[in-house]
């Protein structure tokens, strides 16, 4: 099963996962779609606030945020990690538990990234906000560095996110029941 959308003037095909036996969501996979990143981030930069810096979380997004960073002429962005690094000091954490994980996630931010966002206008970025656990999570990460949170936006909302107030997509992604039919 799949769901077709337009998202940034561009129509893709996304496949349909079970989340459980009466959900499903679709699956917006944005590694590999260098047509789909370039758009998206001129798109999401076209509606962002004011910012100094970009935060992402280490995944799917990470392509974005580099594009977003490219296409506003800045040379920087930061990701929170997965996992502690090596060459990171002074390490500060947060957790998160996103409907898309299985198991319970840890971020992480070395003091370059401190540096990078205290005291900065941060605009936190994502492929898609699900719950909200992550970006949610990464808000936390950035306050603890002393970020000065400006905006959170993603390419898609999946379900009840778009209705959030604190949010900026570009596109409502609908949930979907076990036959493929959106669910209301």
């Amino acid at each position: 099963m799949y769901y077709e959308m337009e998202i940034a003037g561009l129509k893709r095909k996304l496949p349909l996962f079970p989340v459980n036996d009466d959900l499903y969501i679709a699956a917006f996979i944005l590694f590999g779609d260098v047509e789909m990143t370039e758009h998206a981030a001129g798109a999401l930069l076209k509606k962002a606030p004011d910012f100094d810096i970009l935060l992402t979380a280490e995944a799917k997004s990470i392509p974005l945020a580099h594009e977003m960073a490219k296409q506003a002429g800045m040379n920087e962005y930061v990701i929170a990690r997965k996992g502690p690094k090596v060459y990171m000091e002074n390490i500060i954490n947060t957790q998160v538990h996103s409907i898309t994980t299985k198991h319970l996630q840890q971020l992480y931010l070395g003091q370059n990234e401190i540096d990078l966002m205290n005291g900065r206008r941060v605009l936190i970025i994502d492929d898609v906000i699900s719950t909200g656990e992550s970006i949610d999570s990464l808000e936390a990460l950035a306050k603890k560095a002393g970020g000065n949170i400006v905006g959170k936006m993603a390419i898609l909302a999946e379900g009840d996110s778009m209705d959030r107030p604190d949010i900026i997509a570009l596109e409502k992604l609908p949930l979907f029941d076990s036959e493929g039919n959106i669910k209301d």
